[in-house]
C-alpha cells in the first residue's frame, strides 16, 4: 500500500508540474501577444485564444495520461501500452467504465489516477477561464482608453 501511495504521489506531482509549466507558458504567450490581442477586432482573437487554450489543455492532459500509462507498464500492472493508456484515460477522466480492473495489489494506484484527473481537470478549467478573462479584460480596458 505504501508503495502505491508513493508512486501515485510522485505521478500526481509530475502532472501538477506539467500543468504549472502550461500555466506559465500560457501566461507568457498571452503577455507577449497582449498588444495584438487588445487591438480590434476582438471576437476572432478571443476565439483564437480559446482554441489555443483548449489545445494546450488537451496536450497537457494527454501528457498526464501517458505518464500514468507508462507508470502502469513500468510497475508491471499492464504488459502492453494499449490497455495501460486506455485504463489511464478512463481513470484520469473519472469515467470508470470498469471493463479493465487493476489487480488487487494496485487498486489504490487506480484511485489515485482518478483523483489526479479530477484535480487536473479543475486546474485546466481554471486555466482556460483565467486566460479568457485576462484577454477580455485587457480588450475592454483598451476600448475605454480609446475614448
Amino acid at each position: 500500500m505504501l508503495l502505491q501511495i508513493g508512486i501515485g504521489t510522485g505521478l500526481i506531482l509530475a502532472t501538477i508540474l506539467i500543468a504549472a509549466g502550461a500555466f506559465w507558458l500560457a501566461e507568457t504567450l498571452v503577455t507577449l501577444a497582449n498588444p495584438w490581442l487588445i487591438r480590434r477586432p476582438h471576437p476572432p482573437k478571443l476565439a483564437l485564444v480559446l482554441i489555443a487554450a483548449v489545445l494546450m489543455v488537451l496536450g497537457v492532459m494527454t501528457a498526464s495520461v501517458w505518464i500514468w500509462a507508462l507508470a502502469f507498464v513500468g510497475v508491471g500492472v499492464f504488459q502492453t501500452l494499449e490497455p495501460a493508456a486506455y485504463f489511464s484515460l478512463v481513470a484520469f477522466t473519472t469515467l470508470g467504465f470498469g471493463d479493465i480492473l487493476l489487480p488487487i495489489e494496485w487498486r489504490i494506484l487506480g484511485g489515485m489516477a482518478a483523483a489526479n484527473g479530477l484535480l487536473n481537470i479543475g486546474l485546466y478549467t481554471a486555466l482556460m477561464v483565467e486566460i479568457l478573462r485576462r484577454v477580455r479584460s485587457e480588450q475592454v480596458r483598451g476600448m475605454v482608453d480609446e475614448r
